[in-house]
């Protein structure tokens, strides 16, 4: 059964406990039978109240089932449904006995929907709680009165933002913005149940919650009167369009919904959340959003054929060969997990750097409230220092961040293989170098394994795990666990120069470069990217990751695979001038307050004209640059599937998420267009270069798509 009633001594009980799953979902059957529940309820006059559970561990009730919502693709079905599951919840929320919903865990979308319909919400101390409505991370807005309800629960500014955010929070956030009325332990959770049962009858609840949630000042000025919300309304959608850039047309919707339904009667308020729901729902963005949500939970669960039956050793300690700004947010990562950490280098003033690095990290999330003070004192406590090899000995995994030559990493692995236990996992940070080359220095090859992270390390979602043939099955399995451990999204790519992020990345940006060259002015090229969603230009990436480091692997690029990654000349001489970027506070741009072209840069360029001014050419010749070298890397077996490419595009570059990734937006422009396009730039530009790959033509003769 989905969901039970049962009433035990003039209190009902409803649990949710969806079979042969995880979690609980709110489908289409599943609210049939809640309604039918509800109407039981309704006939029993004795209840002095009614209390919805999850027998799931930490989760109360995940959401609704998106594959429904997936297969909407008419907006008046879309907000048909809406309105089925806001008559159901609006039952709820009618009844005249108090309702309480005990959350244990995990209420998202739809099951915070419910718990919002619901009189009152306990909440326990458990870390797994994450209450919130990320409807508008998929494209859509709430669907079952979340636009409605959670304004008036805890106000409109923080309403608006629970909405428009789409961000989950704690128990203890949710108890200080009055989202839940109480926290409990999860030991004698039904004694503090019947107890807060006991207050609600003595009327000391809503007291109680008055007085902790009370504003005061311009917060009251601003929540309670109507010159106020105005300006929420106005802050709002200047923030939501600071941040979305109106690529993403939900989060802005999802103000207009609250706006119009703020002032509104129930019925009309959630009339127009219904019609909001349906209208977004079908749309090409939430279609791409819901694909990018499969994808990311597909990694997130990431098991290799031949590691299934295999159980990692846990890891407790760890080690860091390499203190620079990297190998500091490394152990700031690993320490923020409660792993041990040694880190290792040289010197003194290196190690300094290391834990300057990971300091600042923390200092970071002190200030921004994200932990306390103490907290960040303890973490940073679990990193000690050394700049001999003490204390490797013990650790279960090391993670080498040395400077990116091949000759220094060899010796380093070598030398570790000598210092470590038998069992201990090497893993190399490298971003572009041979794995396979660094094993065949070690002791035993099956241990070594590349761990690829992306800067900053605590922001990037991403790692790329690099297996090479010797990678043992066990180290693959423990590797893949701590990787997880760490909250980090895994792909595993084939050992091949530049990996997979890297190698498409830097076609592009070298594309970008031959467009400098002749005589497009660098902040347009930038401006026509970000004009199609990508976070930052190809030159403005390139200030940030450092033009020496961007030079020096397309060097590697070039050895391994050809003429098409040879570095422009441009690339070479702004890194030969020493403009390595923003580290060296000037790069192609100069790095003040505000970003501004280098002048330098145009005397490099030798005053080059313009020769035509066609943004959008300019910005499919980039993209079509990384369709090609991504349909490459599947013809190599670099990675398995389209999916792994677009999983390291869009968290190992930030390409579009809206856009549904890299190969999906290929599929969206059509193979044959591919084809034709490339084929137009081959023939203008008389380049090899933009020759279609064998993977795409393979593609077109089969009439295939990179999905499906």
């Amino acid at each position: 059964m989905n969901q039970t009633f049962c009433v035990d001594n003039n209190l009902g009980f409803i649990e949710f406990d969806q079979p042969d799953s995880k979690v609980n979902l709110l489908t289409a059957e599943v609210l049939r039978h809640f309604d039918e529940l509800l109407e039981e309820v309704k006939k029993q006059t004795n209840l002095q109240a009614l209390v919805i559970l999850s027998k799931k561990k930490d989760v109360f009730i995940a959401g609704a089932d998106i594959k429904e919502i997936e297969s909407i693709t008419i907006a008046s079905d879309g907000t048909e449904k809406s309105r089925t599951g806001q008559d159901i919840l609006n039952k709820l929320e009618d009844l005249t006995i108090p309702t309480i919903a005990v959350i244990d865990g995990v209420a998202l979308g739809g099951g915070c929907e419910l718990a919002l319909a619901c009189h009152y919400r306990l909440a326990t101390f458990n870390e797994k709680v994450r209450i919130g409505l990320p409807e508008v991370n998929l494209g859509f807005v709430p669907g079952f009165g979340g636009t409605y309800r959670m304004p008036r629960v805890v106000g409109l500014a923080e309403g608006l933002k629970m909405v428009v955010s789409g961000r989950s929070i704690s128990s203890q956030q949710a108890l200080r913005i009055g989202l839940v009325d109480r926290l409990c332990s999860q030991v004698g959770l039904e004694h503090s149940l019947r107890q807060f049962i006991e207050e609600i009858r003595n009327q000391n609840i809503e007291k109680r919650k008055a007085k902790r949630t009370r504003k005061k000042g311009i917060e009251a000025f601003l929540d309670q009167s109507f010159i106020g919300q105005q300006i929420i309304f106005q802050l709002t959608r200047s923030s939501v369009l600071k941040t979305t850039k109106g690529f993403y047309p939900a989060p802005l919707k999802a103000v207009d919904v609250i706006a119009k339904g703020f002032y509104s009667h129930r019925t009309e308020a959630l009339q127009i959340e219904a019609e909001t729901f349906g209208q977004l729902a079908v749309t090409d963005i939430s279609k791409n959003l819901v694909h990018i949500f499969y994808l990311t939970e597909k990694y997130k669960k990431l098991m290799p054929p031949g590691t299934e039956g295999i159980t990692p050793i846990p890891i407790n300690k760890c080690a860091v060969l390499g203190a620079g700004v990297m190998g500091g947010g490394i152990a700031q990562l690993l320490s923020s997990n409660d792993i041990f950490v040694r880190l290792k280098d040289i010197n003194h003033d290196a190690i300094a750097k290391g834990l300057q690095a990971a300091h600042k990290v923390y200092q970071q999330a002190v200030q921004k409230k994200r932990m306390k003070k103490f907290e960040a004192d303890k973490k940073m406590g679990y990193i000690t220092w050394t700049t001999d090899y003490s204390g490797f000995n013990s650790v279960d995994v090391v993670i080498e961040a040395v400077v990116e030559k091949m000759d220094v990493k060899k010796k380093v692995f070598k030398e570790l293989s000598e210092q470590v236990l038998p069992r201990t996992i090497l893993c190399t940070n490298t971003s572009a170098l041979s794995v396979t080359e660094m094993a065949k220095e070690s002791k035993d090859p099956s241990k070594v394994i590349g761990l690829h992270f992306f800067n900053p390390v605590h922001r990037m979602p991403l790692i790329e795990i690099i297996k090479t043939e010797l990678t043992s099955l066990e180290t693959m399995a423990m590797t893949l666990n701590l990787v997880k451990r760490l909250g980090k999204t895994p792909i595993i790519v084939k050992d091949s120069a530049g990996f997979l992020v890297n190698r498409i990345l830097l076609s592009y940006i070298n594309e970008a470069g031959r467009i400098l060259e002749e005589g497009v002015p660098l902040g347009e090229i930038d401006r026509s990217i970000k004009d199609f969603g990508m976070p930052m230009g190809p030159f403005e990436l390139s200030d940030e990751v450092g033009l020496d480091v961007g030079t020096k692997v397309l060097h590697i690029l070039s050895e391994a695979f050809g003429d098409h990654f040879k570095p422009v000349e441009i690339f070479n001489k702004v890194t030969a001038k020493g403009l390595l970027g923003k580290k060296a506070g000037k790069g192609f741009y100069i790095h003040q307050e505000k970003l501004t072209p280098n002048s330098e840069i145009l005397a490099l360029l030798e005053g080059k004209n313009i020769s035509e001014n066609n943004p959008h050419e300019w910005c499919h010749r980039m993209m079509l640059m990384m369709i090609n070298e991504a349909a490459r890397c599947l013809e190599e077996g670099v990675v398995e599937d389209a999916s792994s490419v677009d999983v390291g595009m869009i968290m190992g570059t930030g390409f579009p998420p809206f856009r549904g990734g890299l190969l999906r937006y290929a599929d969206n422009l059509g193979i044959d267009n591919i084809i034709e396009m490339l084929t137009l730039f081959a023939a203008k530009f008389s380049s090899k270069r933009f020759s279609p790959c064998a993977y795409l033509l393979e593609l077109k003769k089969s009439h295939r798509k990179f999905y499906g």
